[in-house]
């Protein structure tokens, strides 16, 4: 089971971070941190940006990359990088894998517990110290499993 922070508990959590760091709890920052909270859709800054700018006209893209950077760095968000084209991130970092569509580019969230337990079968190479560990299942989404079907049933 996948445990998903309320709003609440997650802009908590982000106003301690910073203060622990000894950044101040701007709004810009409170703003662009509760919209990745928000999502589900892992959003790149891009996105984020589109979302933000209609709160703070003034917002810059490089405002809302530096803040998405600044997070990750607090452990607030995690990057999320199917296809290595694009930043996306998520600000569920609890322990979890993900469902990546391969058309759409969608990303799903997955329970950790719903992937076997990974075990490596060779050792790692020495002195490699495993900080984290992601599954990124890719595949086709409903929708684009459904559009396929579609094309390939009325193709035949």
């Amino acid at each position: 089971m996948i445990i998903v922070m309320k709003l609440d508990d997650r802009m908590r959590v982000f106003r301690e971070r910073c203060l622990e760091a000894g950044l101040a709890v701007t709004h810009q920052r409170s703003v662009i941190y509760r919209e990745l909270a928000l999502s589900a859709e892992h959003p790149s800054p891009e996105a984020v940006y589109e979302r933000v700018k209609h709160q703070i006209p003034a917002i810059s893209l490089a405002t809302v990359y530096k803040s998405i950077r600044t997070f990750a760095d607090l452990g607030l968000v995690r990057e999320v990088n199917p296809f290595s084209e694009a930043q996306r991130w998520d600000a569920n970092v609890e322990p979890h894998h993900h469902l990546i569509c391969t058309l759409c580019k969608s990303v799903q969230d997955i329970p950790e517990e719903a992937v076997a337990p990974v075990q490596f079968r060779a050792p790692l190479p020495e002195k490699f110290r495993v900080q984290r560990l992601s599954v990124e299942v890719l595949g086709l989404c409903a929708a684009c499993a459904a559009a396929d079907r579609a094309t390939t049933t009325a193709a035949t």
